[in-house]
């Protein structure tokens, strides 16, 4: 187990670092349009061609995959952090507020985040600007998929909060404050990495739908989502397989961080 999470590892670590390093690989840029080459085949100067409007494809997939993976664990850390609020506060106090934070998490997971995510992503006016757009998506995706994360919070710290050791540390007088910073966080921060790590891919995964929707990433800005709706005439895949080159990068990121998530739990 510990060589396949090693290997999970140093791929995210490589598809990082190449993502990082775009303007190294690729310097000629994102948005850069080469009109005299639109959809030029592989070569030494373009790695994956270029699309139809002569842009580099390997310079696109890197700053989309460099998108992802930085904004994602961004609002996999924001939608963490307020399960970590409500998710501890219901389970502490127990009782009424306890009750009051499971309906309002209820309604949320009665919800259909995505619908309600493509709604809210809609609703935003369109003379935003892309950078604005990229930071908002991802924003609201963290403000809307906490309801989940909060309810495996809180029944892990009900559970602490009934332990032996909790009642011992309540015996010999220690005060709420004491008892949340010195007792209760350590031991629930395994279950806040593991969800932090859940969270990513799905966070990853949704903006890619959007982004196939018309609602993610705006252009000029690319997305792999937005790269992978331009597979959309399969006809031409046969004989152009470096296109799936967006694919295979989303698919080796989730797939890594799926082992990596399900090390972790393993462990906990």
């Amino acid at each position: 187990m510990k060589l396949v999470s090693t290997i999970a590892i140093g791929v995210l670590a490589i598809i990082f670092v190449c993502s990082l390093g775009g303007s190294v690989f690729a310097p000629a840029g994102h948005a850069k349009q080469f009109r005299e080459n639109p959809n030029s085949p592989p070569s030494s100067r373009f790695l994956l061609g270029t699309d139809e409007l002569g842009r580099d494809r390997f310079a696109r997939l890197l700053f989309a995959t460099r998108v992802s993976l930085l904004l994602a664990p961004a609002a996999a850390a924001l939608s963490t952090l307020l399960a970590a609020l409500v998710g501890t506060v219901a389970g502490f106090l127990g009782g009424l507020w306890e009750k009051l934070s499971m309906v309002a998490i209820d309604v949320f997971l009665s919800l259909p985040w995505l619908f309600l995510l493509i709604t809210v992503r809609a609703m935003l006016p369109l003379n935003l600007s892309p950078s604005l757009s990229v930071v908002i998506t991802f924003a609201l995706l963290g403000l809307l998929g906490w309801a989940a994360t909060a309810r495996v919070v809180c029944a892990g710290v009900r559970s602490i909060r009934s332990s032996t050791f909790m009642l011992n540390a309540r015996a010999f007088g220690c005060s709420p404050q004491r008892l949340v910073a010195i007792q209760l966080i350590p031991n629930i921060r395994p279950v806040l990495q593991a969800q932090f790590l859940v969270s990513i891919p799905t966070f990853i995964l949704a903006e890619a739908n959007l982004s196939m929707l018309g609602l993610g990433v705006p252009e000029p800005l690319p997305s792999l989502g937005g790269l992978i709706v331009e597979l959309e005439n399969f006809s031409t895949l046969s004989s152009q397989l470096w296109r799936l080159a967006p694919v295979a990068v989303l698919a080796l990121c989730v797939g890594a961080l799926q082992i990596v998530k399900g090390i972790n739990e393993a462990q906990i």
